[in-house]
């Protein structure tokens, strides 16, 4: 049984320019009108589990992402959500299974990593290391996400948005990430793509319910791998729904600038106004923000458990992240052995 879908009035992305359903949370309105199904409702039977879509990026590309991306370009770059349109992505129950999976941190080897403030609400934060700004190009223009280091078997694996890798089912280019970014500064340098890994379900429809991605980056002759140098989060899949959670990004349209990290702090609830499985907290974080961590628990060196995706227009200060199930589970695996 079919409910209506959602309506240009209704959902929204956070981002000043709005033009159809669900606005991510990275900036630019991506216009994602989702239809609602009764797959996406607690009690639905489970869907079968999507496989994974990649792409690789050869040296070449590689050399050529980082060199890309001058100070202006970073400047001028849009938050990522106006390259969705508009499409009926029908919610569906996100698969869980009785297997947590739970990876700890990792310290940087020489750089000490740096604590970020935490305060309830939301507000600016002191930087952390192993957070950061995503930019990447699709259709030939310029963007800006935000992401995070996490701890993996390769030591180089980064978390961000589904929606922050790929659009209408093209794979970005010059993808890059700037670990630790403050006003301008990457005092870490910018580590580019060799693999990014996503769900099927993102890739071929853009289902918000797997908005989500991780990329494999390039090591550094001099400092080793990204956790190495900036430390990696841990990473958590298949925990239970409602819990405390802490995001940050870097929101870029107003009262923000993008220039510096924000943090919001809440108590996660399901999405009542769409249906979609993904969960709620209180975040008035505006575009930009998009792909940046939650973290279990009231600071970023908890677990990280979903990542900033979008909002409705009816709920100007919420913000919604996917669940962390078994497909986030399958990408991170995949990403993490690359």
């Amino acid at each position: 049984m079919s409910h209506a879908s959602i309506t240009t009035n209704d959902r929204t992305r956070c981002s000043s320019r709005i033009r159809n359903g669900v606005k991510l949370a990275g900036g630019a309105a991506f216009a994602l009108t989702l239809s609602l199904s009764s797959a996406g409702l607690a009690g639905a039977d489970p869907i079968t589990r999507p496989g994974m879509d990649r792409t690789t990026l050869s040296d070449s590309a590689q050399d050529e992402a980082v060199e890309y991306w001058t100070e202006e370009r970073m400047e001028e770059a849009t938050p990522a959500d106006e390259l969705v349109e508009d499409k009926g992505a029908a919610p569906a129950e996100v698969e869980r299974d009785s297997e947590h999976l739970k990876v700890p941190a990792v310290s940087p080897s020489d750089l000490p990593q740096t604590a970020a403030e935490t305060v309830p609400g939301s507000g600016d934060v002191a930087g952390t290391d192993h957070i950061g700004k995503v930019f990447f190009t699709v259709g030939g223009a310029d963007y800006v996400c935000s992401g995070n280091s996490v701890a993996s078997t390769n030591g180089s694996t980064v978390s961000t948005a589904g929606h922050c890798t790929s659009s209408g089912g093209a794979w970005a280019t010059n993808w890059v990430f700037a670990p630790g970014y403050d006003h301008g500064e990457t005092p870490h340098g910018l580590w580019a793509a060799t693999e990014i890994v996503s769900t099927d379900q993102w890739v071929s429809s853009e289902d918000i319910n797997y908005d989500l991605a991780f990329a494999k980056v390039q090591s550094d002759t001099a400092t080793g791998t990204l956790a190495e140098t900036v430390g990696a989060s841990g990473i958590a899949f298949n925990e239970e729904r409602g819990l405390e959670y802490s995001a940050y990004g870097y929101p870029a349209q107003s009262p923000f600038d993008g220039e510096g990290m924000e943090q919001c702090h809440g108590t996660a609830s399901d999405d009542t106004l769409g249906g979609t499985q993904s969960q709620g907290i209180d975040c008035d974080m505006t575009g930009g923000s998009s792909g940046g961590p939650w973290f279990i628990g009231g600071d970023a060196g908890g677990y990280q458990n979903s990542v900033n995706s979008f909002g409705y227009k009816t709920q100007a200060n919420v913000m919604y992240g996917p669940y962390f199930g078994d497909e986030a589970k399958q990408a991170y695996q995949e990403a993490e052995v690359a």
